[in-house]
């Protein structure tokens, strides 16, 4: 045997150049040249970094970025933000409005800082946008063990408090020797590239091991192409599909987030004009045809619009295009009431190809759809069927006109919630963005918004997280600063999370906030109410003498904490001051808030829908006994689509 210091015989001694570097600065140099390619079309994966230092990263990643934005300050951008969670909403609406084609980075010390990521990464998972996270962790010597901030538990020596990021989290590793940053890192790329299971991605480097040098090999940093393909359905699947839809008399396409993250909102005009089928929107499908096209039904499910459920409930085949067909979408499985409905789902990821017993086409949306086109010649659904169509649209867009000019205010006073909606999108352009998350705006704008540009609605609604909607404003401009972007919150998730106004004044994004104050949670509300729990803990109410939360209205200045935080603020209390005030945001170069205080009544037109929240099976209030009755009858029609629609 030969010594353990000698070449062994054969084998070529590694010369491989080295450079040396801490695991920090190796980190940045290598998320610095990575790329992401499809058709044709190449950019950096990492359009820079987000964060926040403490004790756990300012030597490490800090030291880092330091370096690097001196050596080039083009090479990965540092952006200081304000609050841990919000940093990574910013990145997730930046990387959406970019297709999932970019993101950012986002570094936090250890403890809080790296506990406040969890419903960030929660969020970018539910929605599949990539985001990478970079908590630090603790020392893995632990020779200063306990340090400040450190979870203890007597059970296990190597949990950490980041460990709650990993059931939230698409790639989970963490680098406890410098030899294996490399294959966390590539690790890492291949879950953010990958279009069917992305999400948010975590790489946990302890402190000590950020410090570390180490000799990597130069190969390490070179740039690298993550080539994104387009996955072509299969001849079988595709067949399976068109059979099931030529037999169709009536059916529906159901739009969803995959068809703009594959770019595919030609190819389903396309396909909708040849084959007169009608496209109903999900919340992350809304804007894949213009909402005046003859086939545009609008939203659908639970926050939809009375044309889109009535063609749902009586389609015999519903086509799926890049829909996870969530609750919403569904109306809690009653909104596809045909007893033979038959489903085809065409999406990248397989856990969503196969619901509803599908005919299943694991595929890229816009590949299967011109597959498809190119095959279905002859097929085409009846003029009354189109008929029926246009007339139920217009019936809506009749009733979402009277939304938008009510003639009235609310009992307050105030103007009415969708006077707010109507008057942003009639004083907008095209091509600008609203922007919402939580509340009772989503479920009005998804009914209401007229989207005339497939990339004018960003509303988050797979994880309806409150506080999102400042913080994917400032992303959303900044992937877009073509485009004037207009964010629709609401007092309750404003109070959440309105840190990275300070963000957008530091940066000079010129984002656009309209903060609608109606003093209570105006969504749970009116489900409480709904529910029969009679808007039980929503209002923002004194405790009065009786001990209850129904006393004067808090005095809440939430125009004055916008302007604290460096913002430009006009109160507008009429329809003409927040058309003015709209006006002028657009011209304006700093962030911009429009304070407008609205009715607790939103006055949106009805869904004539359901969503399935349980109520009480027995109670004393005569509230909640009716209510539990309607919920009864809808639970009788709800359904488990088991039945293979091959």
């Amino acid at each position: 045997m030969a010594p353990i210091n000698q070449t062994p015989q054969g084998r070529i001694p590694n010369d491989e150049p080295t450079v040396r570097l801490t695991v920090s600065q190796a980190t940045i140099k290598f998320l610095a040249n990575q790329f992401v390619e499809r058709d044709g079309e190449r950019q950096k994966l990492f359009a820079g970094c987000f964060g926040i230092f403490g004790h756990g990263n300012v030597a490490g990643l800090g030291q880092a970025l330091l370096q690097a934005e001196l050596e080039d300050p083009e090479a990965l951008p540092y952006i200081l933000g304000r609050n841990e969670q919000a940093m990574v909403h910013t990145a997730v609406a930046y990387s959406r409005a970019k297709d999932r084609l970019q993101t950012w980075a986002v570094t936090t010390s250890i403890g809080p800082g790296a506990t406040n990521l969890v419903t960030g990464a929660a969020l970018a998972t539910t929605n599949r946008i990539p985001v990478l996270l970079l908590p630090a962790d603790t020392f893995a010597t632990r020779v200063s063990a306990p340090v400040l901030q450190e979870l203890e538990r007597p059970d296990s020596g190597d949990l950490t408090v980041n460990d709650t990021l990993r059931p939230v989290s698409k790639f989970f590793d963490r680098v406890w020797r410098p030899e294996q940053l490399p294959s966390a890192l590539l690790g890492a790329m291949r879950v953010l590239t990958d279009q069917a299971e992305t999400g948010a991605v975590t790489v946990a480097i302890p402190q000590d091991v950020q410090a570390e040098a180490f000799d990597w090999p130069v190969a390490l940093f070179n740039e690298r192409t993550w080539h994104l393909g387009r996955v072509v359905p299969q001849p079988g699947q595709v067949a399976r599909a068109l059979d099931l839809i030529r037999a169709a008399q009536k059916p529906l396409l159901v739009a969803g987030g995959g068809v703009h993250y594959s770019r595919a909102t030609e190819a389903l005009r396309a396909f909708a004009e040849q084959t007169g089928i009608p496209v109903g929107e999900t919340q992350a499908g809304k804007g894949a045809l213009r909402y005046d096209h003859p086939l545009a039904v609008g939203a659908i499910g639970s926050t939809g619009t009375t044309a889109a459920n009535a063609l749902a409930a009586d389609a015999d085949v519903v086509i799926g295009i890049g829909t996870r067909y969530s609750d919403f979408t569904t109306a809690s499985r009653t909104a596809f009431s045909n007893p033979d409905v038959k489903f085809v789902n065409i999406n990248v990821c397989s856990l969503d190809v196969c619901k509803h017993s599908a005919v299943g086409v694991l595929a890229d949306a816009r590949e299967t759809l011109t597959a498809l086109a190119d095959l279905i010649d002859g097929y085409r659904t009846t003029d009354e069927y189109q008929e029926r169509v246009r007339s139920l649209a217009a019936e809506w867009d009749a009733m979402v006109e009277s939304a938008y000019h009510p003639g009235r205010t609310g009992e307050s006073g105030r103007l009415l919630q969708s006077e707010v909606i109507g008057l942003v999108n009639e004083l907008t352009d095209p091509r600008d963005v609203v922007v919402c998350a939580a509340g009772s705006m989503p479920g009005d704008l998804h009914k209401m918004w007229r989207t005339r540009d497939s990339k004018g609605y960003h509303v988050e609604y797979a994880y309806s997280c409150m506080g999102y909607e400042v913080a994917g404003g400032l992303g959303i401009q900044m992937a877009c600063p073509d485009r004037d972007v207009f964010v629709m919150v609401g007092d309750g998730s404003y109070l959440m999370m309105a840190t990275e106004l300070v963000t957008a004044v530091q940066e000079g994004v010129p984002v656009n906030v309209v903060l609608v104050q109606n003093d209570g949670y105006a969504s749970i509300g009116s489900l409480s109410e709904e529910l029969g729990s009679q808007r039980f803990g929503t209002k923002y109410r004194y405790r009065s003498d009786r001990g209850r939360l129904d006393g004067d209205v808090l005095p809440v200045d939430l125009a004055a904490n916008a302007e604290s935080l460096g913002a430009e603020v006009i109160r507008a209390h009429t329809a003409s001051e927040f058309a003015a005030a709209i006006k002028h945001a657009k011209t304006s170069p700093r962030p911009t808030v429009i304070h407008v205080e609205s009715d607790l009544m939103t006055n949106a037109p009805d869904s004539k829908s359901w969503w399935d929240v349980p109520v009480s099976e027995t109670s004393a209030l005569e509230s909640t006994q009716q209510a539990r009755e309607v919920y009864d009858a809808w639970k009788s029609v709800q359904r488990h689509y088991l039945t293979p629609s091959e």
